[in-house]
C-alpha cells in the first residue's frame, strides 16, 4: 500500500517554475537571449481566470456560459509570466499600451506568442494527456 502522507500539502512541490527563451530578439548586455521566467498555478487560479473569461448567453430562455478562449489564454499567459514583469507601467509605456495582455500582443511576434503559450501550457500540465501519465505510472 502507498503512503497517504506523500499527498500532504507540505510534501508536494507547490509551484513549478521554468526559464525559457521565447525570442532571440530580447538580448542582455552580452548579446545572449534573455530567458523568460514562467510559473505554474493552482486549479483555483485557473478556474478564476476561466470564469473571468466567461459570459452568459441567453438563447430561447436557456442560459449558457460561453468562454472566450482567446481572452482565457491571454490571461493564463499573463498569470504565468513572472519575468519580465508584464504589469510594469514603464514597460507598457515603452510599447504604448495599457495592460499586460496588450503588452504581449505588441512586444511579441505571432510565432513568439505561440511559443510562449505552448510553454505556459506545459508548465501548467496541459501538455500531457491522461494516457501518457497512466503509461508512466505503469512503468
Amino acid at each position: 500500500m502507498s503512503n497517504l502522507s506523500l499527498f500532504f500539502a507540505q510534501n508536494v512541490v507547490s509551484e513549478i517554475s521554468e526559464e525559457v527563451i521565447i525570442s532571440p530578439r530580447f538580448k542582455n548586455e552580452a548579446g545572449k537571449p534573455v530567458p523568460w521566467k514562467l510559473r505554474s498555478m493552482t486549479e483555483d487560479e485557473n478556474e478564476a481566470i476561466r470564469k473571468s473569461s466567461q459570459r452568459k448567453i441567453k438563447e430561447r430562455g436557456i442560459v449558457t456560459l460561453d468562454t472566450n478562449s482567446d481572452e482565457y489564454l491571454a490571461k493564463l499567459v499573463v498569470a504565468s509570466v513572472v519575468f519580465p514583469d508584464l504589469k510594469d507601467a514603464e514597460l507598457q509605456k515603452s510599447y504604448g499600451v495599457l495592460g499586460a495582455d496588450q503588452l504581449l500582443r505588441k512586444m511579441l511576434l505571432p510565432g513568439e506568442y505561440a511559443t510562449l503559450l505552448q510553454k505556459v501550457q506545459e508548465v501548467n500540465g496541459f501538455d500531457r494527456d491522461v494516457n501518457e501519465l497512466a503509461d508512466e505510472v505503469k512503468n
